[in-house]
């Protein structure tokens, strides 16, 4: 059975006056959505799939267009900020209040509402791994699992100015 092949199709010209796809993404309407999606802990690649550009053309326009990559750079330190705190809460433990609410009818207005009948506070004790990991990442010289130590160590040959022959009549191999 003979398959038919198809010849290549001549790519799409550029037309004149067409406005790049980067120009858009430089106003600050764009800016504010790629600071949300990075701050939303969207990857490079997610921000390039939701732009409609490939990864390399994201690292290009990031690397041309110092609007585009201080947006990204911003929308990323507010969540590095966030998760720090988090990892920072966990590994020192923290407290809580635990409300317990029930439903009630309001009767003023007949409406639903949520009112609490118990408090109780409640305590997080701190996260072992956590705090592995703070102390690991922010004091590794002190913290991290292999040291580098610089020492000087003299080894002494204990048979040291004793004739090879003297050593074998001791050991009995005459």
């Amino acid at each position: 059975m003979a398959t038919k092949t198809k010849k290549a199709e001549p790519k799409e010209k550029r037309r004149v006056g067409r406005t790049p796809k980067y120009e858009q993404w430089l106003e600050p309407d764009n800016l504010i959505k790629l600071e949300g999606w990075a701050r939303n802990g969207l990857t490079d690649e997610q921000i390039a799939n939701n732009i409609g550009i490939n990864r390399t053309t994201l690292y290009a326009w990031k690397a041309k267009y110092t609007d585009f990559s201080n947006a990204l750079k911003r929308g990323k330190e507010v969540i590095d900020i966030m998760v720090e705190n988090a990892l920072l809460k966990s590994a020192m433990g923290y407290s809580y209040d635990e409300v317990t609410q029930i439903g009630m009818e309001d009767r003023k207005t007949g409406e639903k509402i949520l009112v609490p009948v118990k408090v109780v506070t409640k305590h997080v004790q701190p996260n072992s791994t956590s705090l592995i990991f703070w102390l690991k990442n922010r004091k590794p010289e002190a913290w991290r699992d292999t040291k580098n130590i610089d020492a000087a160590v003299e080894v002494k040959n204990p048979f040291d100015g004793i004739d090879t022959a003297d050593i074998k009549k001791l050991i009995g191999d005459d």
